[in-house]
């Protein structure tokens, strides 16, 4: 299964990326920019060693779209139609919600053990979710992981204590990330891209509780809690 990306530019012109859903192959070692090399900006909570790996896997996997967009402006009108093979999504939009969609999902299906962690949430991708969206989606997915490791008699993680301790690993990832194509890029498209990510990374990491409470306060709203 595949995802694939599609930008019109208001110049005209247009880009293409296909995201696949599935596990990727091993990378190629053939030489690629200095920025992507595991040793550059390499993640404080990176588990791979230099001596085993050259390339970092997430730099790889983003390094098509960072070049592509390295020299645009983040805040460009872009028309961007999104096609999972389920179902079509169109949006215009600015290249930064449009590249911080693309990127979560690359990232998500990245070979880079940390980032792997978010691969379920890509399986059922939801293309430009607002930090809102985002929360809802973490939270019930985490649940339901809970849930299934009580049935097959684990011990279940009702307080959400290893979602924090995941968004914490990924915040980190995120800020390496970062650092490494910021000296690359020109233009501030990729570079908002990833602090966006970032942002919704860390609404779990430091304000969970709050986020919670404005979703029951949201859903009590709504006639939609425990009693309805």
């Amino acid at each position: 299964m595949s995802v694939t990306y599609t930008f019109a530019l208001a110049s005209g012109d247009s880009r293409i990326f296909r995201v696949s859903l599935d596990s990727r192959p091993d990378d190629p070692q053939t030489e690629k920019p200095d920025w992507t090399r595991l040793s550059h900006c390499q993640c404080s909570n990176c588990p791979l060693k230099k001596t085993d790996t050259a390339y970092c896997p997430a730099a790889v996997d983003i390094l098509p779209v960072v070049e592509e967009f390295q020299d645009e402006n983040a805040y460009q009108k872009v028309t961007v139609m999104v096609d999972d093979e389920r179902r079509r999504y169109e949006k215009e939009t600015t290249l930064e919600e449009a590249l911080r969609s693309l990127l979560g999902l690359i990232m998500a299906t990245s070979r880079c053990p940390i980032l792997g962690e978010l691969r379920p949430m890509a399986i059922h991708h939801m293309p430009f979710a607002s930090s809102e969206e985002f929360i809802m989606r973490s939270v019930s997915l985490y649940l339901l992981q809970q849930y299934f490791a009580k049935r097959h008699d684990g011990k279940p993680d009702w307080e959400l204590e290893g979602l924090v301790g995941r968004n914490q690993r990924l915040q980190l990832v995120n800020q390496a990330l970062w650092q490494r194509i910021h000296t690359v890029c020109k233009g501030d498209s990729n570079l908002k891209a990833l602090l966006n990510f970032f942002s919704m990374a860390s609404s779990v990491t430091f304000s969970l509780e709050t986020q919670l409470r404005k979703l029951e306060t949201r859903l009590a709203e709504e006639g939609v809690n425990g009693g309805a």
